[in-house]
């Protein structure tokens, strides 16, 4: 079937669905029958349910707190996100093991009878797809805040069916941010229908009147990634969510470093999806914002990196997000351990419970950089819609091949791979290497202003080295990339 942004039909929907429990054992639990499903759904209480607390975060404008956590087995998850719980978590997560992210479910399986057997954690998160709705609601039940699973899997139908019988209420991801930047070689069209499948899944809840929430990966490769390309990513997931049914939508956003950029961005997120939903006709989505705190290179020193936590809280809470998702003192080194993570929940709790409905000024340097920010987005979008004939999903598959939605530092082979960053003399995240991209000639002209101005400042050629600079230079405790004394950075 050729890929288009319309909504999958309900016949079509519940033939794919069979295809879908097919793929693995677990997909034959009677539990995944939509009449128990439904009944178990509809028992869940308001405070365990993601939409609903995600709209208590939005009314009492306060930033709620989410860390990343997952191990194999079900019981040590279990003590796991237990223990996140009563570090002050506001929202837990399961982030998903490599395997399950590749549909590999019999080498999770395999990990995970290692695993027992060794009395150690030999996967990297949590393999939901392996422990099927009985193993999932068992760690929904043993906690008492919403659960969403977290991870990275181009093709999460199945993974998207257990977790939401089994009372999960939120999943992250979507056809291009769960692609593009995890994987290398699956085609966009391809993982754009899947996640058409995972969306309509969640709309086919909100019928039946059960409303789940959906929250595309705004970080994307978490290095530099210019706001105006993850915030387009992002509403343009939204847009594609919202058009198979989805009614909660949480669009997410990777810390840049400087401040009113940051802010802006936020700003220019809530506003601009909201924008274009309202223009495309669906008018009763709610939208949250997420704020991920620096996805860049942390320092190995434990009391810098607690510092760059806590700075992230404070832009996160200025900015007016309704989440954060928490990094941990652990960064540098590996996966952290539970007491390092919920470390760094307390820390983060501690700065937003402080910065309580504090907000940033509108002053004119961050009234300036929203509508920066705007106008590129709304540059990228306009081109891709013309690339798709006002198709989006199409315009989606098309703009990545031509270049004009491309993402730094990506490893798929379907991003055109051209574009490359580098931080202005403020630190804000600009664009050094356009390839393609889908910018007016105005746009181009202010960012190489904005890149000259700073390589004539520290004295030196605009060049690839000013990105290779600012990709290192945060974890040095540098915002920017400045060459060092003893040369000119040439």
């Amino acid at each position: 079937m050729e890929l288009k942004n319309k909504k999958i039909t309900e016949a079509d929907f519940f033939k794919e669905r069979e295809q879908v429990l097919a793929s693995w054992h677990t997909g034959k639990d009677p539990a995944l029958d939509f009449s128990v499903s439904l009944e178990y759904l509809r028992k869940i209480p308001e405070e365990k349910n993601f939409a609903m607390k995600l709209i208590k975060a939005k009314n009492e404008k306060i930033t709620m707190i989410q860390p990343r956590a997952g191990v194999p087995i079900v019981e040590e998850h279990i003590k796991l996100l237990t223990y996140l719980q009563n570090c002050g978590a506001d929202f837990l997560p399961s982030t998903i093991d490599s395997y399950t992210r590749q549909n590999r479910y019999l080498e999770a399986e395999k990990g995970i009878k290692e695993s027992e057997r060794l009395g150690r954690a030999l996967l990297n998160g949590f393999p939901a797809v392996n422990h099927g709705v009985e193993g999932c609601k068992r760690v929904f039940e043993a906690v008492n805040l919403p659960l969403q699973a977290r991870h990275g899997t181009p093709d999460a139908r199945l993974l998207a069916e257990i977790i939401h019988a089994a009372g999960w209420t939120s999943n992250e991801g979507g056809g291009i941010s769960y692609n593009i930047p995890y994987a290398k070689s699956v085609p966009l069209d391809v993982s754009l229908k899947h996640w058409q499948y995972c969306d309509r899944l969640v709309g086919f809840y909100e019928e039946q009147g059960i409303t789940l929430n959906r929250e595309p990966f705004g970080p994307l490769t978490g290095t530099l990634v210019p706001p105006s390309i993850s915030n387009a990513i992002g509403i343009i997931e939204a847009l594609l969510a919202a058009e198979q049914g989805v009614k909660s939508i949480s669009v997410g956003y990777g810390m840049c470093g400087n401040i009113i950029q940051d802010i802006a961005a936020i700003h220019a997120l809530q506003n601009q999806t909201e924008r274009y939903l309202e223009k495309f006709g669906y008018k009763d989505v709610i939208v949250t914002t997420v704020f991920h705190q620096w996805m860049g290179g942390f320092p190995a020193d434990e009391a810098k990196a607690m510092a760059l936590i806590a700075m992230s809280s404070t832009v996160a809470t200025l900015s007016g997000t309704h989440k954060m998702i928490t990094k941990t003192t652990h960064e540098s080194i590996g996966i952290p351990t539970k007491e390092a993570n919920g470390e760094a929940i307390k820390a983060s709790k501690f700065v937003t419970k402080l910065l309580e409905r504090q907000f940033a000024v509108e002053s004119e340097a961050l009234i300036f950089e929203r509508e920066q920010i705007e106008r590129e987005v709304d540059s990228l979008i306009k081109f891709v819609l013309e690339a798709g004939k006002g198709d989006l999903a199409q315009g989606v598959v098309k703009g990545f091949e031509q270049g004009l939605l491309d993402i730094p530092f990506a490893p798929s082979k379907y991003n055109l791979g051209k574009v490359f960053p580098a931080r202005d003399n403020e630190g804000s995240i600009r664009i050094l290497n356009f390839g393609n991209l889908g910018f007016t000639e105005d746009i181009k002209a202010f960012h190489r202003a904005k890149i000259r101005e700073r390589a004539m400042n520290e004295n030196r050629e605009i060049s690839f080295k000013l990105t290779v600079d600012d990709v290192y230079s945060v974890s040095k405790g540098n915002l920017i990339g400045r060459p060092t004394k003893e040369g000119s950075g040439k």
